[in-house]
C-alpha cells in the first residue's frame, strides 16, 4: 500500500493553491465535476442523482469491475455508510439503469470534464512537459453494421493521466481529430510526441504556431522524401548522446538516440533530426531485433538536454502501457457493451480509475485494484475526501 490516500492528493493540492496563477476553483473534489455534468435523464422518474451514479462507476472500476453487471454488484455491496456518502441512500443501481445512463450521457462533456480536473491535480511541472497523442480502438463495441469505437487521446507523460479523449468519425481516422482534440488545452512550452500517422505538416504548423508548443514527430514512409533525407544524414559522424538501458517484460533493451541541427529540412518548424537505435534482446530465446527510427523536432538544441530528449521521445511509448493496463487488468477489449456512447463512458472511468491509482502512489494496478475492492472507502476518499 502507497502512503495514504489522501496525503498525496493533499499535498498536490496544497502546491496548487500555493500557485499564483491557478485559481480557487481548480480545488473541486471529482464528486463536485461528475454532479455538475449534464444530466441527459428526464427530470420525471429520476431515483438517483447524476453525480451518484457516475461516483459508484469510478468507484467500481478503481475496485477492477469490468462490466455493468459487476459495477452494480460492487454498489449493492458498498456499506450503508457509503451509500449515505455518495447519496444513494438504501436504494441500489442496477446494471440496466446504469447502461441507459452511460449510453446517452454526453461522452464530450464527460471526457472534457474528467481531463480538466485530473489536468489541475498534476499541478506545477519542473522541467520538459511532454503530452503523448495516440489512439486505441475498443474491439468489443464491434457489431455486424459497426466498426469498433475508436478515441484519441492525450496522456500526460510519466503521470498515466489521460487529460483529453475524443472519439475519432467512423468515416474518418486520426488525423482529422489531432486538432480539435488538443484545441482546448493549453499547449504552451509543452513538447507533443505522436507516431508516424499523425506526422502531418498542419499538424506542425497548428503546434508551434498556434499553441506555441513543440513537437517530436516519427517520420516513416507517408513521408518519403523526408525518411530518405534523415536516413542519409552521417550518423556514423554523429556523437552518441544518449544511450540507456533497461530489462523489464522478458526483454533487455538499450536504446541510443543521436541528433543533429539540420537546416532545410522539409518539414515545417524542423531544425533537429533524431535517431533512435532499439537494441531487444529476449531474454528468454535469446533473440536479438534492432530497430532504426527517425524523427524530427521543433526543439531546438538548447531547448532540451540528451536526456530530456531521450526521455522524451521513450516516454511516448507509456501511451502504450496505458493501453495494456486497459486491455489486460481491466479487460476493456473483452467488454461487450455496445449501446451508445456506453463504452466510450466505460472508457473514460477506465483511464480515470488508472490515473487516480498512479496519482496516490500505486506502479501495479492490479495491486491496486485488489486494494479497492476489498476497501471501496479509500476508493471514495479520492472522489470526496472526509473533512
Amino acid at each position: 500500500m502507497p502512503v495514504s490516500t489522501i496525503e498525496v492528493l493533499s499535498c498536490r493540492r496544497a502546491r496548487i493553491a500555493d500557485s499564483p496563477t491557478d485559481e480557487p476553483e481548480e480545488l473541486v473534489r471529482l464528486a463536485e465535476v461528475l454532479e455538475a455534468l449534464p444530466d441527459p435523464r428526464r427530470r420525471h422518474g429520476r431515483r438517483y442523482r447524476l453525480g451518484a451514479l457516475l461516483a459508484v462507476c469510478t468507484l467500481a472500476v478503481l475496485g477492477g469491475c469490468t462490466t455493468l453487471t459487476s459495477i452494480a454488484r460492487f454498489a449493492a455491496g458498498m456499506p450503508s455508510e457509503l451509500r449515505g456518502r455518495l447519496g444513494l441512500g438504501t436504494a441500489v443501481p442496477r446494471a440496466c439503469t446504469l447502461g441507459r445512463l452511460l449510453a446517452r450521457i454526453d461522452a464530450d462533456a464527460l471526457d472534457q470534464a474528467v481531463g480538466h480536473w485530473l489536468a489541475d491535480q498534476l499541478g506545477p511541472h519542473d522541467g520538459l512537459r511532454a503530452l503523448a497523442v495516440d489512439g486505441k480502438s475498443l474491439r468489443g463495441s464491434r457489431t455486424a453494421g459497426r466498426t469498433a469505437i475508436h478515441l484519441l487521446a492525450a496522456v500526460v507523460h510519466g503521470e498515466k493521466a489521460v487529460v483529453a479523449q475524443r472519439q475519432v468519425d467512423s468515416k474518418s481516422n486520426e488525423i482529422t481529430a489531432f486538432q480539435p482534440l488538443l484545441s482546448p488545452l493549453q499547449l504552451a512550452g509543452t513538447v507533443v510526441t505522436f507516431d508516424a500517422l499523425l506526422t502531418q505538416t498542419d499538424h506542425a504548423r497548428f503546434l508551434v504556431e498556434e499553441k506555441k508548443a513543440h513537437y517530436i514527430a516519427v517520420v516513416k514512409g507517408n513521408h518519403p522524401t523526408l525518411q530518405a533525407t534523415l536516413k542519409k544524414l552521417p550518423w556514423r559522424d554523429i556523437p552518441l548522446l544518449n544511450k540507456t538501458r533497461a530489462t523489464g517484460h522478458g526483454r533487455d533493451e538499450i536504446r541510443r538516440l543521436k541528433a543533429a541541427t539540420v537546416t532545410g529540412l522539409a518539414f515545417p518548424h524542423a531544425v533537429q533530426a533524431l535517431q533512435i537505435v532499439r537494441r531487444r534482446r529476449d531474454i528468454r530465446t535469446g533473440k536479438v531485433t534492432l530497430e532504426r527510427v527517425h524523427a524530427v523536432t521543433s526543439l531546438v538544441a538548447e531547448q532540451a538536454t540528451a536526456v530530456q530528449l531521450a526521455a522524451t521521445v521513450r516516454g511516448h511509448w507509456q501511451v502504450e502501457a496505458l493501453h495494456h493496463v486497459r486491455d489486460t487488468t481491466l479487460r476493456e477489449d473483452a467488454c461487450r457493451v455496445r449501446t451508445g456512447n456506453a463504452p466510450r463512458s466505460l472508457a473514460t472511468f477506465r483511464n480515470l480509475a488508472i490515473a487516480l491509482a498512479h496519482l496516490v502512489g500505486w506502479t501495479n494496478h492490479a495491486a491496486a485494484a485488489d486494494h479497492y475492492r476489498s476497501h471501496p472507502d479509500h476508493a471514495l476518499d479520492l472522489l470526496m475526501p472526509a473533512s
